[in-house]
């Protein structure tokens, strides 16, 4: 996989932290390989307290071609984007960016789509669901927008800090003003699909992001945590008979997604994910 690195070898960063649990360098460094572009993908831990400084200091490495963004960093990442989609507009969250041709950084955002992309290769149709979102960070903001774009009959969105969650559903609302969007709560009962798009379960000691208990036996229970797989809300949800989704699934197509974006802007295109 790294016998063509040379020094016309192109660099991309996944940035976050924690950063041990992301599972996109080798597969995404894979892809690019497989679509004939000499690239690799890299893991870089950066700090919240750092982030600012060192997006600055990665605008002057010149082979450095574009980012993907992990937890906690998507909603401050949007600020580096001088240009960006409708989807960035509206969540204020990025997950990937690229260098347009100026040199500067163009924004989108592949958690939504490829969140969906994940749940329906797994039998589940969102579509006429009452669909539950728990977090409002960058992560919950996209799958928010796009469950609402695959036609679900009514979202609730909940999060333990209201003033996120508040901002939320008001850029939602504004956009879709017939559609019954909401504030939630830990509590599931009466859902079709309920989503955990925080980091709750990344540690043993973390809480349940919803009130497992009250899980119906034919909600699907989608989770965006890679490792641990199986999530402590997932090990719930199934022990109750819920379908589910791990983020391994969300991972791999989102994979794809992003090599379009980035490959895309290798070949100047304007590569906006549809």
């Amino acid at each position: 996989m790294l016998d063509h690195l040379d020094g016309a070898t192109r660099v991309y960063f996944v940035i976050g932290d924690p950063i041990a649990q992301v599972k996109a360098p080798a597969r995404m460094t894979r892809g690019f390989a497989q679509r004939g572009v000499n690239a690799v993908v890299v893991p870089m831990r950066v700090p919240v307290p750092e982030f600012d400084a060192f997006m600055r200091g990665a605008a002057h490495a010149k082979n450095l071609d574009g980012m993907i963004i992990t937890v906690p960093h998507k909603l401050a990442a949007s600020r580096y984007a001088a240009a960006a989609t409708g989807r960035v507009e509206l969540t204020g969250a990025v997950n990937v960016l690229r260098r347009d041709a100026t040199g500067q950084w163009f924004g989108e955002t592949t958690d939504g789509l490829s969140f969906v992309a994940g749940i329906r290769a797994a039998g589940c149709e969102p579509r006429g669901m009452r669909a539950l979102v728990v977090g409002a960070g960058g992560a919950g903001s996209a799958i928010a927008l796009a469950l609402i774009e695959a036609g679900v009959a009514e979202l609730a969105i909940h999060s333990r800090t209201p003033g996120p969650r508040d901002r939320l559903l008001g850029l939602l609302r504004a956009r879709h003003l017939t559609m019954p969007i909401v504030a939630g709560s830990a509590d599931p009962a009466g859902f079709d699909l309920v989503v955990n798009a925080t980091s709750a379960g990344m540690r043993p000691d973390d809480p349940l992001p919803v009130l497992a208990d009250r899980l119906s036996s034919t909600t699907f229970v989608g989770d965006v945590i890679t490792a641990p797989e199986v999530t402590p809300l997932l090990a719930a949800a199934r022990a109750r008979g819920c379908p589910t989704e791990t983020g391994i699934g969300m991972v791999s197509a989102a994979i794809g997604l992003m090599l379009d974006f980035f490959v895309a802007g290798i070949a100047g295109r304007d590569g906006s994910l549809r």
